[in-house]
């Protein structure tokens, strides 16, 4: 039987609720899945076809414009307790990793127009049963700065990415308004206690420096024997004093690259990798990615470190090979670190629909990288 677990210092322990154990039961269907993975198809589609026309290239139909690629290492801490010691994380070491760092913007806009930062990871030289048509030997990670996703299941989603659909080709200057309008409002309910992520989808977001943010996965996935959350965070005080920093991107169009790319020049990046274990499947449910986790109830604790070393954020070999020539999706993967729920699910076929649209358009091959080893 499963204990509770105490976390802290004999003076301040915190006794927490055991894990809850995964099983194929936490997950449940929707009857409407199919379909509506056959609509993001068609609406990803949309997307992708009217940027690739009008630049004469394919991007991502998420996550479009990177800011920064880096080389880093991902160190597995030692001596993890049980529950933390699973999948990747069950045997100390250190992998080769590459980060992205990018907005949720479909199309290619300046930086005046202010998202959703994005964190993309890609560990190498994984070992163990993988996931379903999962290629390579690599585990992916996708998070953005922000706790919980803009919709409960993947069919609300579908009609937020239909709105971003119709906005694709618009003129950028109006987009660029607009984003200043909804930044406004979006400060003013920030200032009485309000969140909104519908807001910050839209062009509302706060235009922080992507190196300062906390990136969260906001779905669940499976960890081994548990399920949970993960976390990336900044620790490194050059990182952390960037933090809530806002970039003025005003006549910069690639401010946020060059602003990086500046800081990256001189600065050892180091992250922690955190996991938030379920605890209690009605508080922290694995269907609706909008309700929090309380982290008083179940805190992320650290489970690897993520260093990267000064280095050129912009290199024009490692751009190819990272932005141009890979993918990053959440099914690509271990079977330990199966993605759950509506989301999870339906983010499978529209994310390698969205890579082989690439691949056709660009005439590129995009492939998971070779082992290092």
């Amino acid at each position: 039987m499963l204990r509770p677990v105490l976390l802290g210092t004999n003076e301040g322990r915190q006794t927490l609720q055991a894990p809850v154990r995964y099983s194929p039961d936490v997950e449940v269907m929707r009857p409407d899945e199919d379909r509506t993975i056959e609509q993001l198809n068609e609406t990803f589609d949309t997307i992708l076809e009217r940027v690739a026309k009008d630049s004469g290239h394919a991007v991502r139909s998420v996550h479009a414009k990177s800011h920064g690629i880096l080389e880093g290492t991902l160190a597995i801490d030692a001596g993890l307790p049980p529950e933390l010691a699973q999948g990747l994380f069950a045997t100390p070491g250190e992998h080769k990793v590459y980060m992205r760092m990018s907005t949720n913007a479909g199309d290619i806009l300046p930086d005046a127009v202010s998202l959703p930062r994005g964190l993309a990871l890609k560990v190498l030289d994984v070992t163990g049963e993988r996931l379903p048509d999962a290629e390579g030997t690599s585990q992916d990670f996708v998070m953005v700065n922000g706790p919980v996703f803009q919709a409960p299941n993947a069919e609300k989603f579908l009609g937020s990415l239909k709105l971003l659909a119709k906005t694709t080709d618009r003129i950028e200057g109006v987009k660029v308004a607009a984003s200043t309008v909804l930044r406004g409002v979006n400060k003013a309910l920030t200032a009485v206690g309000i969140e909104s992520p519908t807001l910050g989808s839209l062009g509302g977001a706060p235009n922080v420096d992507p190196l300062g943010e906390t990136y969260y996965s906001v779905t669940p996935f499976r960890y081994g024997d548990h399920i949970a959350k993960f976390s990336v965070a900044p620790v490194a005080p050059a990182l952390t004093a960037l933090t809530g920093t806002e970039i003025d991107a005003s006549g910069r169009p690639d401010a946020i690259r060059e602003t990086v790319r500046s800081e990256m020049a001189g600065i050892e990046g180091v992250w922690e990798f955190r996991v938030q274990l379920c605890r209690d499947l009605e508080r922290q449910p694995v269907e609706d990615p909008t309700v929090p986790w309380d982290e008083g109830e179940t805190p992320f604790q650290r489970v690897a470190t993520i260093t990267a070393r000064p280095q050129d954020s912009w290199d024009a070999a490692l751009v190819d090979a990272v932005d141009e020539r890979m993918r990053f999706a959440v099914w690509t993967g271990l079977a330990a670190h199966r993605p759950l729920g509506n989301v999870n699910r339906a983010r499978n076929a529209p994310y390698r629909h969205s890579a082989e649209f690439r691949q056709r358009f660009n005439g590129c091959p995009i492939h998971e990288p070779a082992a290092v080893r």
